[in-house]
């Protein structure tokens, strides 16, 4: 079973940027709150911080 937590990067209050991540030792697990039986991006640990540093500089 999975613990889902909103993810520190996600925007203050209940804002529209309401991401929730799950973490295992094999895995992280990214899905939107509003929507959590949708599609659910998962990466192996090593991969995630990469994949935010990514989102970071598109923005």
């Amino acid at each position: 079973m999975e613990n889902w937590r909103k993810s520190s990067y996600s925007g203050p209050d209940d804002g529209n940027e309401c991401v929730e991540i799950a973490n295992s030792p094999t895995y992280v697990a990214v899905r939107d709150s509003k929507t959590p039986a949708r599609a659910t991006l998962t990466f192996p640990p090593e991969a995630f911080a990469p994949f935010l540093e990514g989102l970071k500089r598109d923005q």
